[in-house]
């Protein structure tokens, strides 16, 4: 008998544990946790091309400390389908809407995208063996299947004319006829490889314009540095021939965009750094109204606050500031304009923001859906919160919305990586 079937786990439990596993080394292997206030220089080639792999730790703070990094981890055995469904009957939403867990077992659930024929195509960032998930639903039953494995951090996929696009850390893949070929995908081609190979900040998150062409943002390898020139920038990319441009600069790390469905401009979330205290900087929403416009990094955050060491004389009225500030470490990631039916008017192309939740923090914030309600041009914006309750008692997390996704119906789909699961959230007057 299987060690699996002594225990009597499931074999996605195990996935997930081993994920979990595999995070906790990459995080804490060389003991960052020490009576000492941890200190890096990541302004050189060596540390963005070997970083240790508690480089996110640099620069701690006295105030800071004591902030238990362990507690957003999920546990090592995962959490079962009727673990997680118990924890969804403590998420708040408006009146007449419901959320569901619609798919368990998405080990690291990260971007999503929709197939031509309803295949839930996710993404992840340190489940086992750089995975890609496909989600099959067949008449209300639902099957995830691992389709790609070996990649390095494989976060950011999109899907366009049939083809799955899956991003790496230094090149962007495409698998043609993805859907016909889930049990055994054809070799990819690569449509773009002049990305940077830095580990930290190196995932990425895909996102086509109308016209074809990808958004790509490329982090900075550091918490705070003087980043490399071919980072902390959006790329506005051809995956036909390969040809890019710059759309944007001084970007700390963003992992969230779309393309406003009124003028076809592309809005974007961004984390801001750490360790400039409990209630500052605030994450962002900015919107890119002219091609290479900068906005900030790392000499301004949150459009008003100097940076103490990299400012360099640099002001901050010499940036773009941003549309909303969404609040200090809430971890603002996938965000979508809803452009479905299903909800009421009110939230038509209106923005929803997946909050991942605070880690550089003493008391969490974040961890819920945000909605945000602007004009085209960036004024008149106001942001309320839609889904909450994924943050419990005692810094305690329930869950952590990644990514989301309007369906094709209507209802809003929503990644979570911490259970696994990829949520659907339903209006009915």
């Amino acid at each position: 008998m299987s060690l699996v079937a002594k225990l009597k786990i499931r074999p996605t439990a195990v996935i997930a544990a081993t994920a979990a596993v595999a995070l906790a080394g990459f995080l804490f292997a060389s003991g960052a946790r020490t009576q000492e206030l941890k200190h890096y220089d990541s302004n050189n080639k060596n540390f963005w091309l070997h970083p240790p792999s508690d480089w996110f730790m640099g620069d701690e703070t006295k105030e800071l400390k004591g902030t238990n990094y362990l507690k957003t981890m999920p546990p090592p055995t995962g959490f079962t389908k009727e673990q997680i469904e118990a924890k969804l009957k403590d998420i708040k939403l408006p009146p007449g809407f419901k959320i569901e867990l619609w798919a368990s077992g998405v080990t690291d659930a990260r971007q999503m995208a929709w197939g031509d024929k309803g295949t839930l195509f996710v993404g992840s960032l340190f489940a086992g063996g750089g995975t890609v998930h496909a989600v099959i639903d067949q008449n209300g039953q639902r099957t995830v299947k691992t389709i790609i494995k070996g990649l390095h951090l494989p976060s950011g996929i999109a899907f366009r004319n049939g083809a799955l696009y899956v991003a790496d850390v230094d090149k962007i893949y495409k698998y043609d006829n993805a859907e016909a070929n889930l049990d055994h995908m054809p070799q990819p081609t690569i449509v773009y490889d002049d990305l940077p190979p830095y580990v930290p900040h190196g995932w990425k998150y895909l996102t086509f314009d109308k016209n074809g062409w990808l958004y790509v943002e490329v982090g900075p390898p550091c918490n705070i540095c003087l980043p490399p020139t071919s980072t902390a920038q959006l790329r506005h990319i051809d995956p036909v021939n390969g040809t890019a441009e710059i759309a944007a600069l001084g970007i700390r790390m963003s992992v969230g965009g779309d393309i406003d469905p009124r003028t076809g401009d592309y809005w974007f979330t961004e984390n801001a750094r750490d360790w400039l205290g409990e209630n500052i900087p605030s994450d962002k929403l900015n919107h890119v109204a002219r091609v290479a416009e900068d906005f900030g990094y790392p000499y301004c955050h949150e459009g008003d606050i100097p940076d103490p060491k990299f400012a360099m004389g640099h002001k901050c009225s010499e940036f773009a500031p941003p549309v909303v500030k969404l609040g200090p470490h809430v971890a603002p990631l996938g965000m979508k304009f809803y452009t479905g039916n299903q909800f009421p008017a009110s939230y038509k192309n209106s923005i929803i923001i997946a909050e991942h939740g605070s880690w550089n923090r003493l008391t969490y914030d974040g961890g819920n859906l945000t909605q945000v309600t602007v004009d085209p041009d960036g004024q008149h914006a106001k942001q309320v919160v839609f889904a909450s309750g994924w943050i419990g008692p005692g810094n305690q997390y329930r869950g952590r919305p990644n990514d989301v996704l309007v369906a094709k119906d209507g209802s809003l789909m929503v990644a979570d990586d911490f259970n696994g699961a990829i949520y659907r959230i339903s209006y009915s007057r």
